[in-house]
């Protein structure tokens, strides 16, 4: 695959994509436990201050868990894209170097570390800004260790490795918690765990959106470098880049997307990567310039219909969206792993 393949046709990718997400943005409007017909939808959308049914559930549910559900998946795909590339690893992701673990670290902590606090308060408001609050301390921690231990080790690799170690540090203390933990304690944190878009409505969902739109655009800034790292490390150094103000720039995009998705949502597993070979085999192209749109609007695209299909319109459940996620991402991957295998 060549870095720089001409592909012609890629705005009309970009085009249909849009399309697609316009389309799956109206169904996520429209169904659901109960369904909105097209005309009271528009009619709803275009007077938010109307006080029937269906103006309440669109602005106050539907509407800010579609916009979460498309910043989570465009942040995660091309955080997940961004550690590809660094770490040359086709099955590297967001949380590779150990965010998730850290907010969930954090979670647990005010979880389940500060239950008589929380037993006291009983505000569903207070719990669930805690909890936002608590993992994404624990996801700025991680990142912090990871851009000081950046400094003193000289490649990807052991950095690599040095991520898995605090990941796996992480949840081990996240297990003693779980094992000294009350059951109603455990069910928080468990929930937590399975990842959800409802709960991201007014100012967090507008804190997200400022913290991922940085996250992106400093992606966006990182194009040529992520360029020049596909041909390696070495090569890269031999061009001049400085490794440790390249890795610097990359983490923190990756603070701010994968931490921000975290921290207001859950882990939210597979999307991250899974999207960004889709978008390679879409777009037959390894030039970000193409790949960071495309990924974004891929990883959009996805994790809508994921939440959409996570609702079960009609049944009046909600699935947890970890779990269509990874009944969506994981062909992808195995595929991955099919493709990658030692020829005979």
């Amino acid at each position: 695959m060549e870095i720089y393949r001409k592909n012609p046709s890629y705005r009309l990718y970009y085009l249909l994509l849009f399309i697609l997400l316009v389309l799956i943005f109206l169904a996520e409007l429209m169904f659901g436990s109960v369904s909105i017909p097209p005309g009271r939808l528009f009619d709803a959308l275009l007077h938010p201050k109307g006080a029937d049914f269906a103006t309440t559930i669109l602005w106050s549910l539907r509407l800010p868990r579609a916009c979460t559900a498309i910043l989570a998946g465009s942040a995660l795909s091309v955080c997940g894209l961004q550690m590809q590339t660094l770490f040359r690893n086709p099955l590297a992701d967001p949380y590779i170097l150990g965010i998730s673990s850290g907010a969930g670290l954090g979670v647990a902590f005010f979880v389940m570390g500060c239950s008589a606090g929380m037993a006291g308060t009983g505000s569903a408001w207070f719990i669930n800004t805690g909890i936002a609050s608590a993992a994404w301390a624990g996801a700025l921690a991680v990142s912090f260790m990871v851009m000081f231990a950046a400094k003193r080790l000289n490649n990807n690799m052991s950095l690599l490795i040095f991520g898995i170690m605090i990941g796996s540090a992480g949840s081990a203390i996240i297990s003693l918690f779980q094992y000294f933990s009350s059951a109603s304690e455990l069910k928080t944190f468990v929930l937590w765990t399975m990842g959800s878009f409802s709960n991201v409505v007014g100012i967090p969902l507008g804190i997200m959106t400022i913290l991922v739109g940085f996250g992106l655009a400093l992606a966006v800034y990182n194009i040529k470098i992520l360029n020049v790292l596909l041909m390696g490390e070495t090569y890269a150094k031999s061009l001049g880049l400085h490794m440790n103000a390249v890795r610097n720039r990359i983490f923190i995009s990756t603070a701010l997307l994968a931490g921000s998705v975290t921290a207001f949502c859950g882990p939210i597993g597979f999307i991250g990567i899974a999207v960004p070979h889709l978008g390679r085999m879409l777009f037959k192209n390894a030039n970000h310039k193409r790949l960071i749109p495309a990924t974004a609007l891929l990883g959009a695209c996805v994790t809508l219909f994921a939440d959409f299909i996570a609702q079960l319109p009609g049944s009046g459940q909600v699935l947890p969206i970890n779990t269509v996620a990874a009944l969506i991402g994981i062909p992808v991957i195995l595929m991955i792993i099919l493709q990658h295998r030692p020829h005979e």
